[in-house]
């Protein structure tokens, strides 16, 4: 999944984000944000995310907030967050800190890119049958 366009007023991301959080976490189709909200799923769970600031920038701390969304049937125990650069063959400098605010929701904190590129963040959604990996692209300019 490519990422999607940022919209031009940052008041519009947060309402999207707002209106996904609000939702249930065992609705699957919660996870089906609006502009500025990034997006990936397998067949058991789905996941919507956006980073503080939204656009990130190369050398700069951020952090993501995240609404993962199960099928039904199937229950969250954790989430895990990473970053890498595929074609480099190499991850971030720095190790995130992933914590549960409830609900399906999490916060990651202490994420870098330390370069420009072409970007991929890993989701790994802990359920009680197994690991789910989400990835999704991200170009850092």
């Amino acid at each position: 999944m490519m990422r999607t366009a940022m919209p031009a007023a940052g008041a519009l991301r947060g309402v999207a984000l707002a209106a996904l959080l609000v939702a249930s976490p065992a609705a699957y189709a919660a996870c089906d944000a609006g502009p500025g909200v990034l997006r990936g799923e397998t067949p058991k769970v789905a996941l919507a995310f956006r980073t503080t600031p939204p656009v990130i920038k190369v050398g700069e701390l951020f952090s993501l907030q995240a609404q993962v969304c199960p099928q039904e049937g199937v229950s969250v125990a954790g989430l895990k967050v990473d970053a890498g650069m595929p074609a480099h063959k190499h991850g971030m400098n720095y190790q995130p800190r992933v914590s549960s605010t409830g609900a399906g929701k999490y916060t990651a904190t202490g994420l870098m890119f330390h370069m420009p590129g072409q970007w991929q963040f890993t989701f790994d959604v802990e359920t009680p049958a197994g690991r789910e990996r989400i990835r999704v692209d991200y170009t850092a300019e």
